[in-house]
């Protein structure tokens, strides 16, 4: 994967790149996390895809500017991102909050995402988990032990790479990282994306972590029954992270849903 960097709207944006087809897909992070969040399965996707995987702004190493992160500002920053590369239609892949964007470009952007898959995206639960609070815990006070915990518990108590940790801790020690964050927390509990999951046209595929415990599975019903062309694939023993639990059964579904 390479490292590049791209200006959007004034702001230095930085993103992975890889693979040389002409069928892309744009795979979106969750809160709090980075582009390599999704390396277990970069490998796999780039044998068939061109693959790029952004820093969303506010997060990872790209720009943290001081504005309201809303669920408005990220719809629009990932359509400039995709409108500055040049990509006038895409599959995107979104994992939690990053589904929820995605759905969000979904369902106003009816031409540009040719198909779209959802991992547990968040957007319909309102109330708070332990897991959650753990995790937001650890990013206001990114330590090993606090971060080691919340990752530990979203992935149903599965050993956690230690540079996964490490790295978060590192990043949440950023300039203004904390400040995003938050921002972005607040944003989401004001933004409501049930109503618009029935203007999403593109077909989708939501796969959930059968053992879930940030965003229980229950939520899945949800986004299936609203979305008109869906499918629903869930993931046996894994939990908030499918494609860092069982990486090679996720890239199966998801690579048999894109062809």
């Amino acid at each position: 994967m390479q490292e590049k960097f791209v200006g959007v709207d004034g702001n230095k944006i930085r993103y992975l790149e890889s693979g040389v087809s002409t069928e892309s897909i744009i795979l979106i992070h969750g809160l709090g996390a980075s582009a390599e969040r999704w390396e277990y399965v970069m490998p796999m996707f780039e044998k068939h895809y061109r693959v790029i995987v952004p820093d969303m702004i506010g997060f990872g190493y790209s720009d943290k500017p001081m504005v309201d992160y809303t669920m408005e500002f990220f719809a629009d920053f990932l359509k400039d991102f995709l409108s500055t590369l040049g990509l006038k239609t895409t599959n995107l892949i979104g994992s939690s909050f990053g589904g929820q964007i995605a759905a969000e470009v979904a369902s106003n952007e009816k031409n540009t995402v040719k198909k779209l898959v959802l991992i547990s995206p968040s957007g319909v639960m309102k109330n708070t988990t332990p897991a959650l609070e753990a995790y937001v815990m650890a990013a206001l006070y990114p330590n090993v032990e606090a971060a080691k915990t919340a990752f530990e518990m979203m992935t149903g108590g599965k050993k956690v790479d230690q540079k996964i940790i490490n790295e978060f801790v590192k990043r949440m020690q950023l300039p203004n990282a904390k400040m995003s964050f938050m921002s972005t927390l607040l944003g989401l509990k004001n933004a409501e994306i049930t109503n618009k999951l029935p203007r999403i046209t593109s077909p989708t595929l939501v796969v959930w972590g059968e053992k879930d415990p940030v965003i229980p599975i229950n939520y899945a019903q949800s986004f299936v029954s609203s979305i008109r062309d869906c499918r629903f694939y869930k993931m046996p023993n894994s939990g908030h992270t499918p494609y860092v639990d069982a990486p090679t059964e996720f890239f199966k579904v998801v690579h048999d849903f894109l062809k």
